[in-house]
């Protein structure tokens, strides 16, 4: 029985002469819901097809017409099923997350969009999010997708090459990202970064230069050092066993000054930690240097994309899922640079697959 079916029944004991005044008073007042009630009953329930395809990608930042096809080729059920017995279309879920996603809003911003009340669009967020991070995150944490084969690394490694890089076997880029979030309540310090000075929650990636998050891992504690994420990835390990072209020659990630310096992993040259800092080596930092700019480049697709992830105040950890709301951005931007590319893969003019080939 819901708050106001408790209430209505409450109403109907005190007409009859059940309850007396104080009674009624005392009950009435302790099933006041603890979210007002908005009216949700005045709009109409939700339809894709009253948004132009502008509309479309500024609500969902999906063109209208790519919507359905982004449907089959995520496998959406036809329906999902809320704990609580909710049941939406599944093209109401997907539009739903998307629109949450996009932008900072309320719960109750999207009551006129989707006519329903606020903790049905609650409930089906969460649920369309874990059904996504459940069936498609291993895109994010697999090291088996079909563009990071040995001949996609080999092209990868020459496009990079081509773009002045002096590492000829360079086939992306490692960084990690820090997550501005909501101070928690408890164990503060844990995810307190002092560098920042905020508190946050930490990813690692990897970026190729068609535009892709190749790899990513996360969430950790906002206070771990990045060469710490990489040995608890297992990312040198699994580039030992994969990082090579079709000939076995060793192909590489470039990262920055806080990583190791491996065979499978290469970093600028450091002043403290050669006899003499030559000409040449000023020189290779700078090249490199503006070839990783990509990186932060597809950090900021996704934020850009996807502002719900800026407002830090709604990311309360105990509160929402906010490790996996950036894990399903993440990979939503991925399908968006499969449908539209972006500022890296034009770049390095090497087109990223099609949508069906990357969900295949």
């Amino acid at each position: 029985m819901s708050f106001e079916d408790a209430r209505n029944a409450l109403l109907i004991a005190y007409a009859d002469g059940f309850l007396d005044d104080e009674e009624f008073i005392v009950l009435y007042d302790y099933y006041q819901p603890v979210n007002p009630s908005f009216p949700y009953w005045n709009f109409d329930s939700f339809c894709l097809d009253v948004f132009d395809s502008c509309e479309c990608e500024a609500h969902f930042r999906v063109a209208k017409d790519d919507i359905p096809m982004l449907l089959n080729a995520l496998r959406i059920p036809a329906s999902f099923k809320c704990p609580q017995g909710t049941v939406c279309s599944g093209l109401e879920g997907l539009c739903l997350l998307l629109k949450r996603l996009a932008y900072p809003c309320r719960y109750f911003d999207l009551i006129s969009t989707f006519g329903r009340p606020v903790p049905e669009l609650c409930m089906i967020a969460n649920t369309v999010l874990d059904w996504v991070f459940n069936e498609h995150g291993f895109r994010l944490t697999s090291w088996n997708q079909p563009f990071l084969t040995p001949a996609c690394l080999q092209e990868y490694a020459c496009t990079i090459a081509r773009q002045g890089s002096p590492l000829t076997n360079c086939f992306g880029f490692i960084d990690g990202t820090v997550r501005l979030i909501c101070r928690p309540g408890e164990k503060q310090r844990v995810v307190y970064n002092g560098h920042k000075r905020v508190h946050a929650l930490k990813f690692q990636s990897v970026v190729v230069p068609n535009g892709l998050i190749a790899n990513l891992y996360g969430p950790v504690e906002g206070a771990r050092h990045d060469a710490g994420m990489l040995k608890d990835s297992s990312l040198l390990q699994t580039l030992e066993r994969e990082a090579y072209n079709p000939r076995g020659d060793v192909l590489c990630l470039y990262g920055d000054p806080a990583y190791p310096l491996r065979p499978h992993l290469m970093a600028p040259y450091r002043k403290g930690e050669v006899p003499v800092f030559t000409a040449d080596m000023e020189a290779f930092n700078s090249a490199m240097s503006s070839a990783r700019a990509s990186v932060e480049w597809l950090f900021g697709d996704i934020s850009n994309s996807f502002k719900f992830l800026d407002f830090k105040k709604n990311l309360k950890l105990g509160l929402s899922a906010v490790g996996k709301q950036y894990i399903v951005s993440a990979l939503f931007r991925n399908i968006l640079t499969c449908l539209y590319g972006n500022t890296t893969s034009t770049h390095f003019q090497l087109d990223p697959p099609t949508v069906q080939d990357y969900l295949a």
